[in-house]
């Protein structure tokens, strides 16, 4: 199977009507990922939960491709939680941001803490969304990481970080929209970038989709239930 070259598809700026849509336009991107050997289950498809997970069914459908979800939870500074300080992963991969730790003086303490209270979450939602059943196993396969979106990246890049040391043959980071600039950081990470739509005034990743709603636990639930193939 032969990938697409270079790390990221260039198109002209574009908008999406919903998730599903922007599923359709991103498997466009990665066409050349359809020509895996199913029955060797080369290509596999996970969607970061929970707004990737539409995006990634409709990819694992064209692709072929089997479907999973994949966790990723923000680690947000105490009493400050919007502002992320890093993000921790399924399997347990972390990032952590030092520049932010350092400038809010962020104790130790308080970084193991956050770090509990969120893989605690994370737990909660892996028996929620797979009910006991073990994630796919990525070894030896090109995996294929999307998400509705990136702005800053750090989950993105604790998701390639944690399957990175699972052992994949590649690893694809898939999403319809994000800045240039990020695309460029995870393309230092992962083997392949593909970002359908890079808008020069990048401000959110809401910003391309009419309907961005907040997808639900029973959503992904009912999505990773149905099959891609």
């Amino acid at each position: 199977m032969n990938p697409p070259s270079g790390f990221l598809r260039r198109t002209a700026p574009r908008t999406f009507r919903d998730r599903r849509e922007a599923g359709r336009a991103l498997a466009e991107e990665l066409a050349a990922y359809r020509d895996g050997d199913p029955e060797k289950n080369d290509v596999l498809v996970f969607g970061l939960a929970r707004g990737g997970v539409p995006v990634a069914w409709e990819v694992a459908a064209a692709l072929r491709a089997p479907l999973d979800v994949f966790l990723v939870r923000k680690l947000g500074v105490p009493r400050w939680s919007e502002l992320a300080m890093g993000a921790l992963a399924s399997g347990g991969g972390v990032v952590m941001n030092d520049n932010v730790i350092s400038s809010l003086r962020v104790t130790d303490e308080q970084v193991r803490e956050v770090i509990a209270s969120e893989t605690a979450e994370l737990n909660r939602r892996e028996q929620a969304y797979r009910g006991g059943r073990p994630m796919a196993d990525p070894r030896g396969r090109t995996v294929i990481l999307v998400d509705d979106g990136i702005a800053t990246g750090a989950s993105m890049l604790a998701a390639v970080r944690a399957l990175r040391a699972a052992g994949p043959r590649s690893i694809v980071v898939a999403v319809p929209v994000g800045p240039e600039s990020t695309c460029r950081e995870l393309a230092q990470e992962a083997d392949d970038v593909v970002c359908a739509t890079m808008p020069p005034g990048f401000e959110a990743v809401g910003q391309v989709y009419a309907d961005f709603h907040q997808v639900s636990d029973d959503e992904v639930r009912e999505l990773l239930t149905t099959p891609t193939r």
